[in-house]
């Protein structure tokens, strides 16, 4: 039986009444929730959730330094990038700094010496604030900051400078620049460490990258550098060699702008140190000595970079075995594999096979989001001397880098790298108003 229209009006209040009362229970429930005093905060720290995969162990990627007692265990360099026996007269000093993960560092090293850079002008900055605990060799390889003081030094050859504490970007660029100053260099090179580089193999007529690097400083040292038809000589302030991965430096133009802005730590320093090289009318060239590779991984074996191939069993000469086991001194420890290989030709096939593979290795980094993950592959070293766990010491890095840029947009007025463009003037730095970059 249907319910009449009158009904329904009767039960209309009752319907409107009984509603009211479920929200005056439910906001009293509510209140009382409200007065509730909250739950007391547990004595002590209260740890975060913290989840941390441990990274697997590195594997070795340069098995014939690891066997090796002394340089001479090691490969030679290809003899079509060896240096001059006697040292050329310039001075060719390259600073390569070092924080975090050994097999980059390791990589960019080898790869300098195998394009004929000698191994006593190498200078490895580490920069990783530990002191003296890797000269001492107290962290272990899965520690980010370890690096193999024995092998850089005694089996590749080249020189360390530790720093007393963990230094920012622009901080160890004034680091360079006072030990040129402090060594009366005019010039010198440096750079990145997660870069591979290696020689025009193809091109003619050829240059090693080192001694093409070294025409170019023959070329900043001619009369007539950078003179144009009215006689107005220019003074260049930095070469770049695929933009600063690699660079050769003038001490006297870097000083003149008063060195680095360590107030702008990392991202940004560039902008703001180049565009006042600009502003003071300071040439940058851009030069090409070899390839240069921006990359994240290392190579599976360095031994590829120096470019030697299987030899041909029937051409093997065993005058050389021979000789060794005559005579009384023991053998390499690689003797096995530097009896089976030969150098390779200049350009070939092995050649073309190392190019790209590091070509590919710095398009992967191109296409990696995060393009220096590689700084976080490793997250051990908790015990050991000076330990700061990788995860905080990522954060406040990332921390660090953001109040940087916002000192360097704050300093100009500006946003971006490109700074002069903006008609900004030497003398104006922290004198602007913000500009539509801005809004």
């Amino acid at each position: 039986m249907g319910v009449s229209l009158r009904s329904r009006w009767v039960l209309l209040p009752f319907t409107l009444a009984l509603g009211a009362m479920t929200l005056y229970f439910l906001r009293l429930q509510i209140s009382h929730e409200e007065l509730r005093p909250p739950e007391p905060r547990p004595e002590g720290p209260v740890y975060k959730n913290i989840g941390r995969i441990v990274a697997p162990p590195l594997p070795e990627y340069f098995p014939l330094a690891a066997n090796a007692h002394s340089p001479s265990d090691l490969p030679p360099i290809p003899s079509w990038n060896r240096p001059p026996v006697e040292h050329v007269p310039e001075t060719t000093r390259l600073y390569i700094g070092f924080t975090r993960f050994w097999p980059l560092l390791q990589q960019v090293v080898v790869s300098y010496i195998t394009a004929g850079w000698p191994p006593e002008d190498i200078y490895v900055v580490e920069n990783t604030g530990k002191m003296d605990a890797n000269k001492r060799n107290q962290l272990t390889i899965q520690n980010p900051f370890y690096l193999d003081y024995h092998r850089l030094t005694k089996i590749l050859g080249v020189n360390i400078i530790t720093t007393p504490s963990l230094q920012t970007f622009a901080q160890l660029q004034n680091l360079y620049l006072s030990e040129a100053i402090n060594n009366n260099l005019t010039y010198y090179f440096w750079s990145h460490m997660d870069v591979a580089v290696h020689s025009h193999e193809d091109k003619e007529p050829f240059k090693s990258l080192y001694m093409a690097a070294v025409d170019v400083i023959r070329e900043t040292q001619k009369p007539d550098y950078l003179r144009d038809e009215n006689g107005h000589k220019q003074e260049w302030g930095i070469q770049y060699f695929a933009y600063d991965w690699l660079s050769l430096v003038n001490v006297q133009t870097f000083s003149k702008v008063g060195g680095w802005d360590s107030m702008v730590g990392y991202y940004g320093t560039d902008c703001d140190m180049y565009s006042r090289l600009g502003m003071n009318d300071y040439a940058q060239p851009v030069q090409d000595a070899g390839r240069v590779h921006d990359v994240t991984t290392s190579l599976d074996d360095l031994e590829v970079l120096y470019r030697r191939r299987p030899k041909n069993q029937r051409r093997r000469d065993t005058s050389d075995s021979q000789a060794r086991s005559n005579n009384s001194t023991l053998p390499s420890p690689n003797q096995a594999y530097l009896d089976s290989t030969e150098e390779d030709a200049r350009g070939a096939e092995g050649y073309d096979s190392l190019r790209a593979i590091l070509e590919q290795m710095a398009q992967d980094k191109r296409d990696d989001k995060y393009r220096n993950s590689w700084q976080l592959r490793q997250n051990g070293g908790e015990g050991e001397p000076y330990y700061y766990d990788p995860d905080g010491f990522e954060k406040a890095l990332q921390m660090t880098i953001e109040v940087g840029v916002k000192i360097e947009q704050e300093k100009w007025g500006h946003k971006g790298c490109d700074i002069k463009a903006g008609g900004l003037r030497e003398g104006d730095q922290w004198k602007v108003e913000h500009d539509s970059t801005f809004d």
